[in-house]
């Protein structure tokens, strides 16, 4: 009997987070009225409690465990509150962007409890602490306007913060990221990543944008002035990280302060500089780092290292290819197989029982939020604000592709999390406040029309 729910579920599931993927993104296409986006985001929430419902039937049935059923009701009730707060209190809340937001966590709850009930009861907590905590940013965001006054501030905060894990923090697969306050570990970086984007948007908002000589670049002019020292203190977060062997955070801060840095400066010469320097620091890092030298050689054969290094990517593309179109069914596979699976491979676990069908959705979601976050960018008048929408639009879609790349050996492991999906306090505190701060811009962005046509 569990096995025909099981089985039956895995169709039901993919047509569902089929026909919610497709309303993400008709819903952004132009001369789509605001009543039927309206009717398509209840379409959405209906869909996301009804495939909640399936995921823990599946789970339910496995293994007659009846604090699934207890876990089910609390998350029916979790996201109903989330839903209600920003359909209270903001106006002008995007439900795209609450919706998404939910369904990600509701996949990463169930494909937690699957793999180890307890962390999904802890990830829920963070969950429910972190919206209670932070529903407030949007407010904060929308209606303070000393924002572009902390630039300083920003970098010592980010700056000390990375220093104080490089000299006490307590080392995790041969990385320094974490620091251990008790029975609470803390990663500092995912929150500074965000800091640093307010930093550099501080720091470059007031630089022109239709200087039409994109390749010069005036070492006299006092924008370049303001380029350099914005570079020097990305470069010092950077350089920490990697001295950290942190060296998936020191990726994220550079590509997303590179993409800042050309839409500030308009300046194309900007990125082929720093890409050209980014590709000897990735060489230079290759001969110094051991754990890159094995990261590289597991990628490139990790079915010939299997013994050894390429073992947990190999695991990876193992479950990935045995879950098929329409996966195994929820407890029917072994992602247990996988080394750190509920954290950085925790795609490979939901292809696996759910499927590749599902697993693209997923992936379409997340594109789906990229494409928000960019729409809010270029919506927004205030420049500040604009770079905050694009840095924090960038910083979201690096790490999720290096997050898929890694998993599924398009580029190395790097040990990032998968945003709102994966196992780990910090990575969900810091998704969660990262999409508050948006929901802010977009409500600002209302602000700032009223002002207009006023």
């Amino acid at each position: 009997m569990a096995y025909m729910v099981v089985y039956i579920s895995r169709f039901i599931l993919v047509f569902l987070f089929a026909l919610y993927t497709f309303d993400c993104f008709f819903s952004l296409r132009r001369g789509v009225t605001r009543e039927n986006q309206r009717r398509m985001y209840h379409r959405q929430v209906f869909i996301m409690y009804v495939i909640l419902l399936d995921l823990n039937l599946c789970i339910y049935v496995s293994t007659n465990n009846m604090m699934i059923i207890v876990f089910m009701l609390a998350q029916m009730l979790f996201f109903g509150v989330c839903m209600l707060i920003y359909r209270k209190i903001y106006k002008h809340a995007s439900y795209a962007l609450i919706n998404n937001m939910c369904m990600l966590m509701t996949i990463s709850f169930a494909i937690l409890a699957r793999l180890d009930f307890n962390n999904a009861i802890k990830q829920f907590i963070i969950a429910a602490v972190g919206m209670v905590a932070t529903c407030f940013i949007p407010l904060m965001i929308s209606k303070l306007k000393m924002w572009n006054r902390l630039k300083w501030i920003y970098a010592i905060v980010g700056i000390a913060g990375l220093l104080l894990v490089l000299v006490v923090g307590s080392t995790v697969y041969g990385a320094k990221l974490n620091i251990n306050l008790g029975p609470i570990t803390i990663q500092p970086s995912e929150f500074i990543k965000i800091i640093f984007v307010f930093f550099v948007a501080a720091m470059l908002y007031v630089l022109p944008e239709d200087d039409l000589s994109k390749m010069k670049i005036d070492f006299r002019s006092k924008d370049f002035r303001k380029v350099f020292v914005a570079t020097v203190v990305a470069g010092a977060h950077v350089l920490i990280l990697v001295l950290s062997k942190d060296l998936g955070g020191a990726v994220i801060f550079l590509f997303t302060y590179i993409v800042m840095l050309y839409v500030a400066t308009r300046k194309i010469l900007y990125p082929i500089i720093f890409m050209a320097v980014s590709v000897v620091g990735a060489i230079l890092m290759y001969f110094l780092f051991n754990h890159v030298r094995v990261r590289v050689a597991a990628w490139l054969d990790p079915i010939g290292t299997i013994a050894d290094q390429g073992y947990q990517v190999s695991q990876s593309l193992f479950a990935i290819g045995t879950g098929s179109w329409f996966g195994m069914g929820l407890c029917q596979g072994m992602p247990d197989k996988i080394p750190v699976v509920s954290q950085d491979f925790i795609f490979a676990a939901i292809s696996e029982e759910l499927g590749a069908v599902f697993a693209l959705c997923l992936i379409f979601v997340c594109i789906s939020c990229i494409f928000m976050f960019f729409n809010i960018a270029m919506e927004i008048r205030d420049q500040f604000y604009k770079l905050i929408a694009l840095g924090l639009g960038t910083l979201y879609g690096i790490q999720v592709f290096i997050t898929l790349g890694g998993v599924t050996k398009f580029i190395p492991s790097t040990g990032v999390t998968l945003p709102l999906v994966s196992y780990g306090g910090s990575s969900l505190l810091s998704s969660i406040i990262l999409f508050a701060i948006i929901q802010g811009l977009y409500c600002r962005q209302f602000d700032e029309s009223s002002e207009f046509d006023e």
